[in-house]
């Protein structure tokens, strides 16, 4: 006749001695319990610290990179490269104009905004004082629609002076407080190129993109940009969409009016790109996500290590312990109460390197936000994945041990000295 199953009381008293009989484990043997988790401590880490640092990127690149917004569109000769075989071939371009420029600008019905500018990096000058590598951009009219350029002192470039070329300039906060320290930067002369420009105003701070600061640069109408680099370089221009106009309608209305001012024949692939901010966003989310995958590869192999070791471990406690699981089966343990036991002391070992993990996790996650201007996050779905990770890894290499003592005979366990 079959044993009658046991009172649920019965049942959960039994777990909660299991549980205690694993915490005076823990107890007795603190290092040893410490060296045998540091395999779920690195895993569970990992996965706090690095969830952690690309949320906190994405919210980062969210913020800056793409603080233009969604809805400016951006037209150039090369777009986004990513091997040397595109390279190659966005070489073979004709330039973009600005006659490219003005035709979108006549005919586009989605745009309310085209703008044409030109970059390079160049020394820049005031008195003494020589910067190098200073962003030197030239711009046509509108470039407040595309772009963030709040005026801290001054004024901004106005239509007028862009139109008739004039020496003016607009320079970042971190330009300004270099070239500047001690005296008012507004109607001072810079030096770019040997040309004289004088300062009508400073953008507020901007911060830094990825290391790169965004308020290091002097912006230029762009006819005088021509004058001082020569007008022989393929320009970006900018189009920023009307109000609820869509993006995709937007973008395939630029490319027909482009090809059929630049006379691409049909079936012929487009002589300019066509990117956005998405299309940014879209390639940073692939490298993050390759990021966060060789991460998990690492966790995996250090969970596969962490859990080995846990086996061996509780292998050795059970070899100890052999006297006392034969004194329990001769006073009527039955095998699933030592087979339960032996689970519980895993899973609780597993769950005590969960904890640390998460705990150096956190603090790791902290320490970054603090020092840098990622704001890394904490992400609660993390902690609970790691932990139910760590806890499953003790409880599935926790069976053969468990299992082998469960099934050790009596008589010959209380012969063991």
């Amino acid at each position: 006749m079959a044993p009658l199953p046991r009172p649920r009381r019965e049942f959960w008293a039994s777990q909660g001695e299991n549980l205690r009989i694993a915490l005076e484990a823990l107890r007795a043997n603190k290092l040893r319990s410490v060296l045998t988790v540091i395999g779920n401590v690195v895993a569970v880490m990992s996965v706090i610290a690095v969830v952690a640092v690309i949320d906190g990127m994405n919210t980062y690149v969210s913020e800056k990179v793409l603080e233009q917004g969604l809805k400016v569109i951006y037209i150039d000769k090369f777009g986004l490269i990513t091997n040397e075989d595109a390279w190659r071939e966005a070489m073979k371009r004709r330039d973009l104009t600005m006659l490219d420029a003005e035709a979108l600008k006549g005919q586009s019905r989605l745009a309310s905004e085209v703008v044409g500018q030109l970059e390079t990096n160049k020394r820049v000058r005031a008195g003494k004082v020589e910067l190098k590598n200073v962003r030197i951009l030239g711009t046509t009219e509108g470039y407040e629609a595309v772009g963030t350029y709040d005026i801290d002192q001054g004024r901004p470039l106005e239509d007028d002076e862009i139109a008739k070329r004039r020496g003016v300039c607009l320079i970042g906060s971190e330009l300004a407080q270099q070239l500047f320290p001690v005296v008012d930067p507004i109607g001072q002369p810079i030096r770019v190129a040997g040309y004289e420009l004088h300062v009508v105003g400073t953008v507020a701070p901007r911060g830094n993109v990825l290391g790169r600061s965004q308020d290091n640069f002097v912006l230029v109408p762009f006819g005088q940009y021509q004058k001082m680099f020569g007008p022989h370089e393929s320009i970006l221009i900018l189009l920023r969409t009307r109000p609820g106009a869509d993006m995709d309608r937007a973008m395939d209305e630029a490319r027909v009016i482009l090809r059929a001012r630049r006379h691409v024949p049909l079936g012929k692939p487009d002589d300019f790109a066509i990117t956005t901010s998405e299309t940014y966003m879209s390639l940073y989310q692939k490298l993050t996500a390759g990021i966060f995958a060789g991460t998990i590869g690492l966790v995996a192999i250090s969970l596969l290590v962490g859990g080995i070791v846990i086996m061996n471990i509780m292998l050795v406690a059970v070899t100890e312990r052999t006297r006392e699981i034969g004194i329990r089966k001769a006073i009527g343990a039955r095998q699933s109460d030592l087979l339960s036991q032996f689970l519980s002391e895993t899973v609780v070992l597993s769950l005590f390197g969960g904890v640390i993990g998460v705990l150096i996790g956190v603090a790791l996650a902290l320490f970054i936000r603090l020092v840098t201007p990622l704001p890394a996050s904490i992400q609660p779905w993390s902690v609970a994945i790691s932990l139910l990770v760590a806890s499953s890894v003790g409880l599935f290499f926790g069976v053969y041990p468990a299992t082998r003592a469960a099934k050790l005979d009596p008589i010959v366990a209380l012969r063991q000295e």
